[in-house]
């Protein structure tokens, strides 16, 4: 279990901060009202009432944390079935279960989820995100990395035919 233990601290963190920036975020940014702080980058705090981009808002809260709750498991178990040296994908899925953790938190105690970051240009925007949906987004970016990474670190079948090799008790020939 210690071999977790960074792992579960990160998630913490990760959970503790997005419900910190949030608290801030509730308590000083008035509700959709867009506070420019780049040309491409606003703060406009709402409410998302489904998963990504508000989809399965019809379910209602209590479909909404049991899904939650479902790919937490799921991504727990990935992740306790991933060997100790891919730290790379820990890390990725100790980031995602902190995001989605902190999404549940909002989702369990508000029943909607607390958004507040928008990319925009003027004549397109992108949805309205928090935090723990970037934490996910770079848990799940981390993990696709050290699957890649993975493939490289595979050895190379050779081509080398089983009847062209020797048996490991074979003398040298004399040749």
């Amino acid at each position: 279990m210690r071999s977790w233990s960074p792992y579960a601290l990160l998630a913490v963190i990760a959970i503790a901060l997005d419900q910190w920036v949030k608290h801030l975020v509730e308590t000083g940014l008035p509700f959709q009202e867009k506070l420019d702080l780049l040309p491409f980058l606003a703060l406009f705090r709402t409410y998302n009432t489904g998963i990504a981009f508000s989809m399965f808002s019809s379910l209602g809260d209590t479909g909404l944390v049991v899904i939650a709750m479902v790919v937490v498991a799921f991504v727990l178990y990935l992740a306790t079935h991933t060997p100790s040296g891919h730290v790379i994908a820990r890390t990725g899925f100790a980031l995602i279960i902190g995001g989605a953790l902190g999404n549940l938190i909002d989702r369990a105690v508000y029943g909607h989820v607390i958004d507040y970051i928008l990319f925009h240009t003027p004549v397109w925007s992108f949805a309205v995100f928090n935090l723990a949906d970037a934490l996910i987004s770079v848990g799940a970016a981390l993990v696709v990395f050290d699957e890649l990474i993975g493939w490289r670190r595979e050895p190379k079948s050779s081509n080398a035919k089983p009847s062209d090799a020797k048996p490991s008790n074979a003398k040298p020939s004399k040749d």
